[in-house]
């Protein structure tokens, strides 16, 4: 049976657009975000539940996106990667960093590695017990699409936290 997943990235935030990495900082959406937020309602009215890191930029996205019209449960494991001393840093400075913090702790944060182990808890405690047969939207950050595609796809983070970011309306897996 499995679960049809459905990944998107929180809105566009004010930080997006000046180049900052937010990591666990809250951030806010930009005025482009929020139309952006209500683009993503309107295209993802079909799923089942909708689940979202419990930072206020994701928070944002789904209370514009569904306003009360879907299930909405937050939860910790879905937040960005904790940059630690570089939450609030430049992306360009940030960006340099990435391939180093695979399996090592950003200063003061976590690692990329961490992040993949707390979206394989989440999918095996919350999604696959509760949502067989069904279709879930996730809406988090960069580094949680980066584990659904090791986790589901076996891309190893090497190469994800090195490419390119290019947005897309979602991203789709099957959990099996």
């Amino acid at each position: 049976m499995g679960v049809r997943l459905i990944y998107e990235t929180h809105s566009m935030t004010v930080d997006n657009e000046i180049g900052i990495a937010t990591g666990w900082l809250p951030g806010e959406l930009s005025r482009a975000g929020r139309e952006l937020a209500v683009e993503l309602g309107a295209r993802r009215r079909d799923v089942d539940v909708v689940y979202a890191s419990d930072l206020r930029r994701a928070v944002e996205t789904v209370e514009i996106a569904f306003g009360g019209g879907k299930e909405v449960r937050l939860d910790a494991r879905l937040r960005e990667c904790d940059y630690g001393i570089y939450n609030g840093r430049p992306v360009s400075e940030v960006e340099m960093l990435r391939g180093r913090h695979i399996d090592a702790p950003w200063p003061g944060g976590q690692s990329y590695r961490h992040v993949v182990a707390e979206t394989a808890a989440f999918l095996e405690e919350e999604v696959k017990k509760e949502w067989q047969g069904g279709t879930v939207l996730i809406i988090a950050h960069s580094a949680n699409r980066w584990a659904l595609q090791n986790l589901l796809e076996g891309v190893p983070l090497e190469e994800l936290v090195d490419a390119p970011f290019e947005w897309q309306p979602g991203w789709e897996f099957l959990l099996a």
